[in-house]
């Protein structure tokens, strides 16, 4: 979710029902430098509480002293270690999901930030493995909790698959079996359905990522289905009404050019099951301006308020 996460889209998150937030995930050395970046990314209000910092990097001692400073910086709610990230980008660091092929050296690193953040809980997030010859997630967490680890987030894929296939529930299952500390599954929810399917794996909670890019409403949507009570989904003007609402909020906060540049990529999330879908991420992907989007999302609302009849009539209404 780097990229993705920041305060703005995390307390859209927050109002449509998450309980806990992560920042997207920073690496030691940016915080060892205090490099504006970095200070971006920690960003949060108090309304986002509960807030952790997640961290990657492989190097103990590093990592526990950015800990530390995040710590002293920020005042999160805890702290997340990154074991799970498939980019290339951070692999080649040996970070994240690098870490699931030398699980001695993910245990130095987990027991240094263990130890350095103390009383301030520590958890982490990982894949089932590396690739299909080494699932070792239930060692893995193990392994985590065995140095203090206080809860673990298991992506049901292995770094090898990447975004592809299926997540593997009945391996987050057993994980969920084998450890004390409360697992979280990870993979493949994408409605209230796959919520209330999932719950019988024995995991203590759901981490949304993929999904909430494109329907932050997925979070109301499960709390309503866990509670047994009926759901209104939004309807086109509430999404469009989102949409807008995100993109002013970018550019209060980053100027227009950057926010409305930066807002490109998640504009193309939000196109996801609305009719004419295509044809919108085509003229999303020129918009440089609010002005720009207002006036695409007026010209969409209005074309599909009108629905064609077989007899020519038309029939107004979303």
């Amino acid at each position: 979710m780097a990229g993705v996460t920041n305060s703005v889209f995390r307390t859209i998150c927050k109002e449509k029902g998450a309980d806990i937030l992560t920042s997207e995930f920073v690496s030691a050395e940016g915080i060892m430098h205090r490099n504006a970046r970095t200070r971006e990314y920690l960003d949060f209000s108090e309304s986002e509480r509960p807030m952790g910092v997640q961290l990657f990097g492989a190097d103990p001692e590093r990592l526990a002293q950015a800990a530390r400073q995040v710590i002293d910086w920020v005042a999160p709610d805890f702290i997340d270690i990154n074991f799970g990230c498939p980019a290339n980008k951070v692999v080649c660091r040996n970070g994240g999901s690098s870490l699931l092929r030398d699980r001695p050296l993910l245990e130095r690193v987990a027991d240094a930030v263990v130890k350095a953040c103390a009383p301030l809980p520590v958890t982490a997030k990982i894949r089932i493995g590396w690739d299909a010859k080494s699932v070792n997630a239930v060692e893995t967490a193990r392994l985590l909790e065995g140095v203090g680890v206080t809860r673990v987030a298991v992506h049901g894929r292995t770094r090898a698959q990447g975004y592809s296939g299926n997540a593997d529930w009945e391996v987050i299952a057993s994980v969920a079996a084998s450890v004390a500390i409360p697992v979280i599954g990870n993979g493949d929810i994408a409605v209230a359905e796959d919520a209330l399917r999932r719950r019988e794996c024995g995991v203590a909670g759901l981490m949304i990522g993929r999904a909430a890019m494109s329907n932050p409403w997925i979070f109301s949507e499960i709390k309503h289905a866990l509670a047994g009570l009926p759901y209104t989904s939004p309807t086109l003007a509430d999404r469009w009404d989102l949409v807008f609402r995100h993109a002013r909020e970018e550019v209060a906060r980053r100027g227009e050019l950057h926010g409305m540049r930066g807002m490109r990529g998640r504009l193309m999330a939000y196109t996801r099951g609305l009719p004419g879908g295509r044809h919108l991420r085509g003229e999303l992907s020129s918009i440089s301006t609010l002005a720009e989007l207002e006036e695409l999302g007026r010209r969409h609302l209005e074309s599909a308020a009108v629905v064609t009849l077989p007899d020519g009539a038309d029939r107004v209404g979303v």
